[in-house]
C-alpha cells in the first residue's frame, strides 16, 4: 500500500550575501541556518525568529520588499527508509506546491527544476533516496527569473510595473490596487516521500450526472488512471469503485480487472438527492472511493465528495445582444455574489476555517455565488470544500490578470501541466460550475494601449481560446468554460459591451457619481465595486492611533487604489460635504460605499430578466486596508456587507425615480409568489408623516413588479415638484413587518437638505452571559436601544471602537420607533455615555458636522 513520509528538521537560510538589516546578517553569518516550517514561506519564517517587523503593520511592506529579492536555501533530512526495499517498488519526492523557481537535490544530485507554484510535482528518486539524506531546495528570486524571461521574450505590458506575467506565480504577490508587495519564495504545500510498489493511482475523476436537468436518477462514470513500474507493464489489476450516500451507506459498486493503464467504471445510483445552492435545497454530498489492488493485495486508494447537480451557463444571442446568465435544474436564476482574493498574501497562514469565515460571511450575506479572480490561486482544498458544504457555487477563473501574456512553447507547456494538475484536483467538487480563462485579459488587449509594445506577437489569446477550452473539453467536459470576464463572447464585439456577456462595471467607480449605475443593465455584472477604509479598531492597529487622519502618510500607505483619495472625495461629494476630521471621514466613506454599492445592486436586480447576475469585488481583505472588501481583514463586516445583504434578499421593495414620478419596484426571485404589502411613507426631516400608500400586491415567483406611485404621495410644494428638501420617501417590504434595519430611503443628496440635528434616547442594559459571545475572554454583553423621536437615518454602532462586536449595520428610524443592538466581547457592560461622539453616529450628524468644518 502507497504510505507518504514526511522530511525532518527543516531548515532555511539566504544564499549569497543578505539584503536584509543587520540583523539579518548576523542571524546567517558564516552560512548559519535557522529552523524553519514547512510548509510556509520565507517571510513567517524570519518573522518567527524576530528578523523583521510585520508587514502588513505601518509602512513596513517597504523595509521588507529585500526578501522577494533574495535567493533562499531550504534543506530538510530524509526519514529512515527501508533498509531492503520490496521488489519492484519506488521512492517519490512529491510536491504539492513550490514558490517558485526552484532547484532540488538529493546530497547534491540535482533531482529536478520548477518554475510553477500552482501545480504539484512528482519525481523517482529511488536509485537517490537514503536514509538521513539532505535534500535541499533552491528557491531562486523570481525577480531574477522574470527578468531573464523578460529578456528573452521581450516587454510585454501589464497593469502595473511589476513582473508577474513572466512567472507563474500568484500575482497579486507583485502588489495590487488593495494589496502590498509581499514577494514570497518557499515550500508553501507538503513536500513528503512517498513509498509504493507495482501501482500507484495516478488519477480519478468522477463525473456525476442525472438523467435531465431536472432529473432525479443519478450515475457516476468515474476514469482512472494509474502509473506502474516497468517491470510490471502488463500486469492485471484490479480497479474498484464504490458509490456512499450521504449517510455512509453503499449505493453502487463496479469493478474491472486490466492489464491497461486507464478505464472508466459506471456507477448506476438510481434516484439521488440533489446538490443544490443554499438559497434553494440542501447540500447532500455523496462519497466515491476506489481501490486499486494485485490479487488481494491493496496497492492505492482515493477517496472524494462528490454532488449531483446540473448547473449551466447560458450565453446565447438574443434580441438585445448576447445573454450570460446560470441555470441550475434548468431554471434561470439571479447571481449573486463576490469576487474572492487571496486571503492572505502570506497565504501559508491561512487554516481551513479562515475560508470557511469569509465563504460562511458570503453566504450569511445571502450569496450564492464565489468567483475566484484570476490573480490568485487555485485555492486550498479547503476553500471548495467549505462551498460544497455551504451551497456556495464557484466561478474559478485561470490565473491571468490584467496582463499580456508571452506565447511561448515553453511557457504553453508550464501552463498546460499547471491547468490538467488542478482540474483534476478540483473536478469532483460539485460547488465548482464555471471555468473561466482570465481577467480583465481580452479587454486589455484590446483598450490599454498593448499594441505599440506588443507589435505582431501574441499576448494570451492561445490560452484563453485555445489551450484551456481544449484542456478543459478533455478532462472536465461537464463544465462549462467561457474565455475571460469580461468577454462579450463574440471577438467582433467589444469585450466589456454591456450588452453581451458578462461586464466590469468600473466607469462609475473611477469618474462619475453612484447614481450612474442606472444609467445601464449590463447582461451579467462580474465585477463591481466602491472603495470603503476597514473597521477603525482594525486601522488603529494596523497603523496606530496617531496615524488616523485621512491624508497621514501610513494610512495612505494602506490605500492602495490609484488616486484612491481623490475618487473617495469626488465620491463624498455629490452626497456629503467634505470632512475634515478622521471619525466623520471614517463614518461617511464606510456609509458611501454601502449606498454606493446598494443602489447598483438593488438596480441591477430589479433590471432582472435582462440582468443575470452581480458579483461585488470584493468579499475580503488579504490586510488591512480601505478597499472595496465588504468584510477586512480582521473578519470584520463593513456597513457595506450589511447594505449587500439587503440588496441580496429574495424579496425586495425599492424606491426609484422615472420620467413621470416615482416608482416602487418589487422584486421576487423567491419560488413562490409574493403577496406583499408595502408601505410608502413620505416624511419630513423631522419623521412626521406628510403621506402614506400602501396596497396588496401579487408578485409571481421570479419577477419584477414596478408601480407608480401616486403622484399624491410624492408631491412638493407646488404640485408634481416631487420631493422637497426637507422630506424623504420610505419603503417597508410589509406594512405588519417593520424593519428598520432594511427599509430603503429615497431623499436628495444630504449636502442639499435644509438638515436638523436628530434626536433620539440611548439606553443600555447588561446582558445574560448566556446571550454574549462565547469567544470572548469575559463573555460581558450589553444591550443597547435607541428610540428615536425625529426621522434618523442610517445610524451606525462602531462596537469595535469599544472593544467589542455587533451584528447591525445602518439602521433607519421614524419618530417613536426603537431597535436594540447586542453588543458581545467587552470588558464591561456599557453604559450610554460610552454611546457619545464616533461609536454612534447618523448621516445627518455626520453632515452637519463636515458643514461646521467648511468654515
Amino acid at each position: 500500500m502507497l504510505s507518504a513520509l514526511p522530511l525532518q528538521n527543516w531548515r532555511f537560510r539566504p544564499t549569497g550575501p543578505p539584503a536584509g538589516p543587520a540583523a539579518v546578517t548576523a542571524a546567517f553569518a558564516e552560512g548559519a541556518e535557522l529552523a524553519a516550517h514547512v510548509p510556509g514561506n520565507v517571510h513567517d519564517d524570519l518573522l518567527a525568529h524576530g528578523l523583521i517587523e510585520d508587514p502588513y503593520l505601518g509602512r513596513n511592506e517597504i523595509e521588507a520588499a529585500w526578501i522577494g529579492r533574495q535567493d533562499w536555501r531550504y534543506s530538510a533530512v530524509l526519514p529512515d527508509l527501508p533498509d531492503r526495499p520490496a521488489a519492484h517498488s519506488r521512492i517519490d519526492l512529491v510536491a504539492d506546491g513550490l514558490d517558485t523557481w526552484a532547484r532540488l537535490a538529493l546530497d547534491g544530485h540535482e533531482v529536478a527544476r520548477t518554475l510553477d507554484q500552482h501545480r504539484s510535482y512528482r519525481w523517482d528518486v529511488t536509485g537517490l533516496a537514503r536514509s538521513g539524506a539532505e535534500l535541499t531546495v533552491d528557491f531562486e528570486s523570481v525577480y531574477a527569473a522574470a527578468a531573464r524571461v523578460e529578456a528573452a521574450l521581450g516587454t510585454y505590458p501589464a497593469a502595473y510595473d511589476e513582473p508577474f506575467q513572466y512567472v507563474r506565480k500568484m500575482a497579486s504577490n507583485f502588489g495590487w490596487d488593495w494589496g502590498p508587495t509581499v514577494v514570497t519564495a518557499g515550500v508553501w504545500r507538503d513536500l513528503r516521500l512517498e513509498l509504493w510498489d507495482t501501482a500507484r493511482l495516478a488519477q480519478v475523476r468522477p463525473r456525476a450526472q442525472l438523467d435531465s436537468p431536472a432529473g432525479q436518477v443519478g450515475s457516476v462514470l468515474v476514469e482512472v488512471a494509474w502509473e506502474r513500474v516497468p517491470e510490471l507493464a502488463d500486469q492485471p489489476l484490479r480497479v474498484a469503485a464504490v458509490l456512499l450516500d450521504p449517510a455512509g451507506r453503499t449505493v453502487a459498486r463496479a469493478e474491472r480487472t486490466t492489464g491497461l493503464s486507464q478505464l472508466q467504471l459506471t456507477l448506476e445510483a438510481g434516484p439521488v438527492q440533489r446538490w443544490w445552492p443554499h438559497d434553494l435545497g440542501g447540500q447532500p454530498l455523496y462519497r466515491v472511493e476506489v481501490e486499486l489492488s494485485l490479487g488481494s493485495r491493496r496497492l492505492d486508494a482515493w477517496s472524494g465528495r462528490i454532488g449531483f447537480r446540473h448547473v449551466a451557463l447560458v450565453a446565447e444571442p438574443d434580441s438585445i445582444g448576447r445573454s450570460f446568465g446560470f441555470q441550475v435544474a434548468g431554471r434561470p436564476v439571479f447571481a449573486r455574489g463576490f469576487n474572492w482574493i487571496p486571503g492572505d498574501l502570506l497565504v501559508t497562514r491561512l487554516k481551513p476555517e479562515d475560508y470557511r469565515d469569509r465563504l460562511a460571511d458570503a453566504k450569511a450575506a445571502g450569496a450564492n455565488l464565489i468567483r475566484i479572480w484570476g490573480g490568485g490561486l487555485f485555492e486550498s482544498d479547503a476553500f471548495y470544500q467549505a462551498c460544497d458544504e455551504l451551497g456556495l457555487m464557484v466561478w474559478q477563473d485561470c490565473l491571468f490578470a490584467c496582463a499580456a501574456y508571452p506565447e511561448s512553447d515553453d511557457l504553453a507547456a508550464q501552463i498546460e501541466a499547471e491547468t490538467r494538475d488542478n482540474v483534476i484536483r478540483l473536478m469532483p467538487h460539485p460547488s465548482l460550475v464555471l471555468w473561466n480563462g482570465c481577467n480583465e485579459n481580452i479587454w486589455g488587449q484590446q483598450d490599454w494601449n498593448w499594441q505599440p509594445i506588443l507589435g505582431d506577437r501574441g499576448w494570451g489569446a492561445r490560452y484563453y481560446f485555445d489551450l484551456l477550452p481544449r484542456v478543459m473539453a478533455e478532462l472536465d467536459p461537464d463544465r462549462p468554460y467561457w474565455p475571460g470576464s469580461p468577454y462579450s463572447g463574440d471577438r467582433t464585439v467589444h469585450p466589456n459591451h454591456p450588452d453581451f456577456g458578462c461586464h466590469h462595471s468600473w466607469v462609475v467607480w473611477n469618474q462619475t457619481a453612484y447614481a450612474d449605475y442606472a444609467d445601464s443593465a449590463p447582461r451579467f455584472v462580474s465585477e463591481f465595486g466602491w472603495c470603503g477604509p476597514a473597521a477603525w479598531s482594525t486601522l488603529a492597529q494596523a497603523v496606530g492611533p496617531e496615524h488616523l487622519d485621512p491624508s497621514d502618510p501610513v494610512l495612505l500607505w494602506h490605500y492602495k487604489a490609484e488616486n484612491g483619495p481623490a475618487k473617495l472625495r469626488r465620491g463624498l461629494s455629490d452626497s456629503f460635504h467634505q470632512p475634515a476630521d478622521f471619525d466623520t471621514w471614517h463614518y461617511l466613506t464606510s456609509l458611501q460605499q454601502a449606498r454606493a454599492t446598494q443602489f447598483g445592486l438593488d438596480h441591477w436586480r430589479s433590471s432582472w430578466p435582462r440582468c443575470q447576475g452581480a458579483l461585488v469585488w470584493q468579499l475580503n481583505d488579504c490586510w488591512p486596508v480601505i478597499s472595496w472588501a465588504a468584510v477586512d481583514s480582521a473578519g470584520l463586516r463593513k456597513p457595506v456587507w450589511y447594505a449587500i445583504k439587503q440588496s441580496f434578499a429574495p424579496r425586495l421593495a425599492l424606491l426609484g425615480s422615472a420620467q413621470s414620478g416615482y416608482q416602487l419596484k418589487l422584486v421576487n426571485n423567491s419560488e413562490q409568489t409574493w403577496s406583499a404589502r408595502p408601505l410608502v411613507r413620505r416624511v419630513g426631516l423631522d419623521g412626521v408623516e406628510r403621506a402614506a400608500w400602501s396596497d396588496l400586491v401579487q408578485v409571481p415567483a421570479g419577477q419584477v413588479q414596478v408601480i407608480d406611485l401616486p403622484l399624491g404621495l410624492v408631491a412638493g410644494p407646488e404640485p408634481g415638484s416631487g420631493l422637497a428638501d426637507d422630506e424623504s420617501l420610505v419603503v417597508d417590504a410589509q406594512a405588519d413587518r417593520i424593519d428598520p434595519a432594511s427599509r430603503r430611503v429615497l431623499a436628495r443628496p444630504e449636502r442639499q437638505l435644509q438638515l436638523v440635528a436628530p434626536a433620539y434616547r440611548v439606553e443600555t442594559a447588561p446582558v445574560a452571559s448566556d446571550r454574549g459571545d462565547p469567544a470572548s475572554p469575559t463573555g460581558t454583553a450589553s444591550l443597547v436601544r435607541v428610540t428615536a423621536s425625529s426621522l434618523v437615518r442610517d445610524l451606525i454602532l462602531q462596537a469595535d471602537r469599544l472593544g467589542g462586536r455587533s451584528e447591525t449595520g445602518p439602521v433607519t428610524l421614524l419618530p417613536g420607533e426603537s431597535y436594540e443592538w447586542l453588543v458581545t466581547g467587552l470588558e464591561r457592560p456599557l453604559e450610554p455615555a460610552d454611546l457619545a461622539g464616533p461609536v454612534l453616529m447618523d448621516a445627518a450628524t455626520a453632515e452637519l458636522s463636515a458643514r461646521q468644518n467648511q468654515g
